[in-house]
């Protein structure tokens, strides 16, 4: 019996030496397992963090930045600072979103000469927030910018400013970038003076400029910008701005062929506003030169203020129309504009436009975009303007309201009639899409 119970003891205890050895065995596999499916974060290639960081909005990326030193350092890497966009409010009068000034200390401290392609984005009005842009662009003197966009989204911003302060502040960018390519200052206190500095130093890289409602600026300032920037491609600027002589600058044999000219003609005040007219000969010369140019103009006058205008042939390929505008000069439009490409109708008031759109689909070979806003047009009328013009027009906005039925068609069918013509469905708005 002894020898039994010694036996089974054994046994239990060479059952339970063979179980813990089992236990710990899969222990073993089990952290090894476990080593294996759980990747070390830290010793990922630099490289793949950094592609991460790039599709990360910054408040993400700073976090993230937070977890080790190796992703902390990818954070501070060139590669993301050479583009960067500073959101500038006051918290206590604004719920928008703004970059905290500690990341703009830490911008300007470790990244500033990072910087390339920059834009200021004022979300409110307040003459703090473009004070602070001002502050900002002032510490940049270790950076060479290629591009920079102030951008206010909310008057009055950058024009409440004293000038002085907003001219020494570009003025630093201007004398130290050397190589900026790109600017937008719509919207601004710039001026002639600092318009040359700018020439002085970046004639040779400048190739887009924006400066629409820029009131300290003089047809002379801007005439020197184009006898020095022959590779200027992009051009938006107020009416006031434009002349026969900046025309034929960039029209001159050193001058590259202009892609893009955009002009703002624009009357706060009616009646109390003087405009030029430009010479025929002028834009001869300048289309001569850059024929595949795209002119946009946007009106926003009233309608005694448009008589020196479409009085002959302009080379206009985007025409919009921000105020009522009459029927007259809609028929004018017809007729001096043979290269439009784009024409949008706010308002015009209650009288048919049925003869306008007749002879602008005539005359207007390459019309592709139409928006009508406040204004009347018979339904037959329509469907032959949309008939004439054919396939090509791509986008067409129209307000159901514009279209009046009439004997031959009802609301109901003009949509079958003018899909017909389109070659696709097509429905009236039943709001503004432009």
């Amino acid at each position: 019996m002894k020898r039994g119970r010694k036996t089974n003891e054994a046994n239990s205890s060479s059952s339970e030496d063979t179980a813990d050895k089992e236990s710990k065995r899969h222990k073993v596999t089990d952290e090894k397992t476990t080593a294996v499916q759980s990747p070390d974060w830290a010793n990922l290639l630099q490289d793949i963090i950094l592609q991460v960081f790039q599709y990360l909005p910054l408040l993400d990326r700073a976090h993230a930045s937070q977890v080790c030193r190796s992703w902390n350092q990818v954070f501070h890497m060139p590669d993301l600072w050479r583009c960067f966009e500073f959101e500038l409010n006051q918290p206590a009068t604004s719920y928008l979103r703004a970059t905290h000034p500690e990341l703009i200390k830490q911008i300007i401290k470790r990244h500033s000469n990072h910087l390339q392609y920059v834009s200021f984005k004022v979300v409110d009005s307040s003459k703090e927030s473009a004070e602070a842009a001002c502050d900002i662009l002032s510490q940049l003197v270790n950076c060479s910018l290629k591009t920079l966009g102030l951008i206010s989204t909310a008057r009055p911003s950058f024009m409440d400013l004293p000038k002085s302060h907003f001219i020494s502040a570009l003025t630093v960018v201007f004398v130290n970038s050397k190589s900026l390519s790109s600017l937008k200052i719509d919207d601004t206190p710039v001026d002639d003076p600092s318009l040359k500095v700018l020439v002085a130093n970046n004639s040779d890289t400048l190739k887009l400029l924006k400066m629409s409602s820029c009131p300290h600026v003089s047809p002379a300032g801007i005439l020197c910008v184009a006898d020095q920037c022959h590779g200027l491609r992009e051009l938006a600027l107020n009416y006031h701005l434009l002349s026969d002589e900046l025309l034929l600058a960039l029209s001159s044999e050193k001058h590259v062929r202009l892609e893009h000219l955009r002009i703002d003609v624009v009357s706060e005040n009616p009646g109390q506003t003087q405009f030029h007219t430009i010479q025929k000969s002028s834009w001869d010369a300048f289309i001569k030169h850059s024929p595949k140019v795209n002119l946009v103009m946007y009106f926003f006058l009233y309608e005694e203020e448009f008589d020196p205008f479409f009085r002959y042939e302009i080379p206009v390929t985007h025409l919009y129309f921000g105020r009522s505008v009459s029927k007259d000069v809609l028929g004018r439009v017809g007729m001096t504009c043979p290269r439009l490409v784009e024409l949008v109708v706010c308002a015009n008031g209650l009288r048919p436009l049925d003869e306008e759109l007749i002879r602008i689909a005539e005359r207007c070979k390459f019309l592709s975009a139409v928006g009508l806003g406040e204004c009347e047009v018979s339904c037959s009328a329509f469907v032959e303007f949309v008939k004439m013009c054919g396939g090509r027009l791509s986008q067409l906005s129209i307000m159901e309201e514009v279209l009046i039925p009439d004997q031959k068609y009802s609301l109901e069918q003009i949509h079958w009639e003018v899909s017909k013509h389109l070659g696709r469905v097509w429905f009236p708005d039943m709001m503004p899409t432009w």
